[in-house]
């Protein structure tokens, strides 16, 4: 490729050329969903940002394996689980249905290789614990096992922050713990539960411990037993970085002896709703079924992907509106487009230059840290020029037209957008001709006549016209 994909580091807090470990495996892992709820339209924007980076990276011919996990063993299930009077596992369960229910909804699970559980894994997490507590980064703590932050030095290198400045952060309350920051590996049981047996040694004496491991030592034993010690890229919601991340870094360098545990570092920013922070105490927690129910899936990816994934997002019925207007618009152009008269002098070397000039303004923008808006805007150019010239009354050759068509559709789904083939809708020649005329007419001012195109469109043919910053949309009732 002509320019290499660079991506921005948070453990470095640069960007860096991208160079996988292994030409034949290009390792991804994401933190994934804790499933004691729906998962709400925050996570959606994660999820989202990564489906894009993976299906770029495959664009790019690297032979991806992607991998999210799923915490069913966590506080929050067990607190939520109480409140319903269920089984811990199985509201994970119901959740964890729902949950790829959704990611399917989004078009996001097609993208994922492999959803791994933590409850599958403890086996692998108490061997971490184990190499831990060999090493002498870990201690036990009645019938809790506790990492000791101080025996890594590097523990902020991830966040950047000052030790005593994470006082303000979540901290893990425990009497007797040798560290304020130190974080349960393991946690004793309690009544009603879930709870494992594990057997473990510790200055020459056995443990036998009942009870069930911490959130951050599930994904460190998970990443090892499928990737192993190292790999390249580890994303998640820029929240994640202090501590779940941090003390993936702690445990997993620790134990396993590798240095960096991870390549490169992604952390997309977060959604807010209307200017806040999402949150059920004021009423604007919004779960992706319930976006579901007024907006489609293509509509949140067009709005995800006009942000890059390392900014926060707004989310508000506004912006949903312009995402849904500039999409209405590239699928309306698209079909004129599709309608292009194909008889007469073409237009095919004037369409090739736009196409190439597409693909290296498209690819010069995801190679520069998945660029996404950037991206759009040359997808969205040559959309509106190709559009320009089925307007224009030019003829297009049917070859050319078709390849078109097919590598726009192909850069596109990269967003996920342009699943549908809506655009192929069919105009008539007269309506071609309406639609031509009545933007001429707009263009000189002359309102009143176009008002009356847009009138008889309606009425007779079925056409409704939408007038945006775009363009005019037009779509049939």
């Amino acid at each position: 490729m002509d320019k290499p994909l660079i991506i921005y580091n948070t453990l470095s807090r640069k960007e860096e050329e991208f160079h996988p470990l292994s030409e034949k495996d290009t390792r991804l892992f994401v933190c994934g969903q804790t499933v004691y709820d729906d998962a709400h339209i925050g996570h959606a924007k994660v999820y989202i940002n990564f489906s894009i980076v993976s299906r770029w990276l495959r664009h790019l011919n690297y032979p991806l394996r992607y991998v999210q996990n799923i915490t069913d063993v966590d506080d929050k299930i067990i607190a939520r689980a109480k409140e319903r009077n269920m089984d811990p596992i199985e509201l994970a369960r119901h959740f964890e249905s729902r949950f790829l229910e959704d990611m399917d909804a989004i078009h996001v699970k097609e993208d994922v290789d492999t959803y791994i559980r933590s409850h599958d894994y403890i086996d692998q997490i108490r061997e971490q614990i184990q190499l831990l507590l060999d090493k002498g980064y870990a201690y036990p703590l009645e019938g809790d096992v506790y990492y000791d932050v101080s025996k890594f030095p590097d523990y902020t290198k991830l966040s950047g922050v000052k030790l005593e400045e994470l006082e303000r952060h979540r901290i893990e309350p425990k009497e007797g713990k040798k560290n304020v920051y130190d974080f349960a590996l393991w946690k004793a049981a309690k009544p009603g539960e879930p709870s494992w047996k594990i057997t473990l040694n510790y200055n020459n004496k056995s443990l036998s411990l009942d009870g069930r491991p911490g959130w951050h030592i599930e994904d460190t034993a998970m990443t090892n037993a499928v990737f192993g010690p190292q790999y390249d890229i580890h994303g998640g919601a820029s929240d994640l970085i202090f501590p779940h991340h941090t003390n993936e870094i702690a445990q997993a360098e620790a134990a396993f002896g590798k240095v960096p545990m991870v390549m490169y570092w992604m952390h997309s920013g977060v959604l807010r709703v209307n200017g806040e922070k999402m949150s059920k105490s004021i009423g604007n927690f919004i779960t992706i079924r319930d976006m579901l129910k007024k907006h489609g899936a293509e509509e949140l990816r067009m709005l995800i992907a006009s942000t890059h994934y390392r900014k926060e997002i707004n989310y508000t019925e506004k912006h949903m509106e312009m995402a849904s207007k500039r999409l209405r618009y590239m699928y309306s152009a698209m079909c004129i487009f599709y309608n292009a008269k194909e008889d007469g002098e073409h237009q095919d070397g004037k369409i090739k230059e736009i196409l190439d000039k597409m693909e290296t303004g498209f690819t010069s923008a995801m190679n520069s840290d998945f660029n996404t808006p950037l991206a759009l805007s040359e997808l969205s150019a040559a959309i509106d020029s190709l559009r320009l010239i089925a307007e224009s009354g030019a003829a297009v050759g049917k070859a050319s037209k078709e390849e078109s068509i097919s590598h726009i559709v192909k850069l596109a789904r990269i967003f996920g957008i342009f699943t549908s083939e809506e655009y192929k809708e069919r105009l008539t020649e007269e309506e071609s001709r309406m639609l031509k005329d009545r933007e001429t007419m707009r263009k000189q001012g002359n309102y009143a006549s176009a008002d009356l195109i847009r009138k008889e469109l309606s009425e007779k043919h079925g056409i409704t016209l939408e007038d945006s910053e775009y363009g005019t949309l037009w779509y049939r009732k």
